[in-house]
């Protein structure tokens, strides 16, 4: 996994700088069978990852531009009349890797549809499932600043995504980096060039050896005491969910799988507990006053949990 992450950012590489977190989470995502939520302010290349991550994998790729008069029907697909009968015209979700670019853009309707995508690998058409193709990745892309005009994801949909990763600004040396890069005009002249390097074979194999991590008992009992430490906090009204530890049993053997190693550690739990809680607490109203954030509150319960030695 560790050649397999090589050979994505030398591709992702040739369009992107300074995304090697949000690159290593996405491809933990994929080898996990995750979906991933990138959040970002606009102009910090989301799209443009999420873009470039899906073309360095031999599998069909589409993107949908999520905007408030999208229908269900627009995702899923539809029931056509061809020649005196009614056919099915699958819509871009049935496809392996689905970039749903500004997901909280699109009504609640059209996030349920993708919810039932997310969660159980199907869609119903007319009463009914269809089952979608497999390996099937979700990386949504959000903006956090702009709220008019959106509709926030509801907390079922958001603890349906593996991780939440906050795409930031890239460093003076990485914003000098990425000027050098070739553009044509405001386009960059590279996504062309990335080049598959990795398939469904290489992520199934992936995921055996996620699947084959040895966690031990005490990294066990480390990871749930910090899923329940957050449920206790005073500044969370809802902390993370039983779903979210088996998320982040998953993330920590992927953390360990991407360091080279056949068993979990502390640090691989607390390496990926941020990205993979933070969406899923709901703060306080009084503490959101005070500027506390989520990462402040996986923090807190980090730091009131005892590192096992």
């Amino acid at each position: 996994m560790r050649e397999l992450r090589d050979r994505i950012a030398g591709e992702v590489g040739k369009v992107t700088v300074g995304q090697e977190e949000p690159l290593e989470l996405l491809l933990a995502g994929a080898a996990v069978g995750g979906h991933v939520l990138l959040e970002g302010v606009p102009g910090v290349a989301k799209t443009l990852l999420a873009n470039a991550f899906a073309r360095t994998f031999a599998l069909d790729f589409r993107r949908v531009q999520f905007t408030p008069d999208m229908l269900p029907s627009d995702l899923t697909g539809t029931m056509t009349l061809q020649r005196g009968e009614l056919e099915f015209r699958p819509g871009p979700v049935f496809t392996n890797v689905l970039l749903a670019d500004e997901v909280n853009r699109t009504p609640p309707k059209t996030q349920a549809a993708l919810l039932e995508a997310m969660q159980e690998r199907q869609v119903t058409i007319e009463g009914a499932p269809r089952s979608l193709p497999a390996p099937f990745l979700v990386v949504a892309t959000q903006n956090p600043i702009e709220y008019e005009g959106t509709y926030p994801l509801p907390e079922a949909q958001l603890d349906r995504f593996l991780f939440k990763v906050d795409v930031g600004y890239p460093s003076q040396e990485q914003e000098l980096e990425l000027l050098r890069l070739p553009h044509r005009g405001v386009a960059p002249a590279g996504l062309d060039r990335v080049e598959p390097v990795a398939d469904a074979a290489a992520l199934d194999e992936a995921r055996r050896s996620v699947d084959a991590v040895a966690v031990s008992d005490e990294v066990a009992a480390y990871l749930s005491a910090i899923v329940r430490q957050t449920r206790d906090l005073p500044s969370v009204e809802l902390g993370a969910s039983p779903r979210a530890a088996v998320h982040l049993l998953a993330a920590t053997r992927a953390a360990a799988v991407l360091a080279g190693r056949d068993f979990a550690t502390p640090d691989d739990v607390a390496r990926m507990a941020p990205s993979v809680l933070r969406h899923r607490l709901i703060l306080r109203p009084e503490a959101e006053l005070e500027g506390y954030g989520a990462d402040e509150a996986v923090q807190a319960a980090l730091a009131a949990v005892p590192v096992p030695r």
